[in-house]
């Protein structure tokens, strides 16, 4: 899978990505958020792993293993950067519903084995705070066009 290899997530750390790798970027800052939380409590359950590989395939359309989504959770993407300054950096070339798109997906794994924990509301804190989310984007607010 190529999403795997966070390709564009490295080149953003040296900042050599162009506008044309947005949507690339969105799919691998997506897929890199909902794999680590499936870490963020210590305690992977197979319905979390279940419903990255569905919401992944129902955002982005790209169908993705187990074993990728366990090996994302570990990326040694983070050796050089951790994910709160990842996030930040890519913050920068991803758009307002990416943004909005990767928060709710977010809360809905957190959500998916029916136990919110410390660990994880604490995690979600941080990706909304790295992702520059105002209180607005989190609670899922738009303004409307009417």
């Amino acid at each position: 899978m190529a999403l795997i290899d966070f390709k564009i997530i490295k080149e953003l750390i040296s900042d050599s990505t162009s506008g044309k790798d947005r949507e690339e970027l969105f799919k691998e800052v997506l897929l890199l958020v909902l794999a680590r939380a499936t870490r963020a409590d210590h305690n992977i359950e197979l319905v979390e792993v279940t419903n990255v590989q569905n919401t992944i395939k129902e955002v982005t359309g790209e169908e993705i293993s187990e074993a990728d989504i366990l090996t994302a959770s570990s990326s040694e993407v983070f050796e050089t950067q951790s994910l709160e300054r990842t996030l930040t950096n890519a913050t920068r070339k991803l758009s307002e519903d990416d943004r909005i798109t990767i928060l709710e997906c977010l809360a809905n794994i957190i959500r998916s084995d029916a136990h919110v924990r410390h660990h994880e509301l604490e995690f979600f804190d941080h990706v909304a705070t790295a992702l520059r989310a105002s209180p607005s984007e989190i609670a899922g607010l738009a303004i409307s066009s009417k």
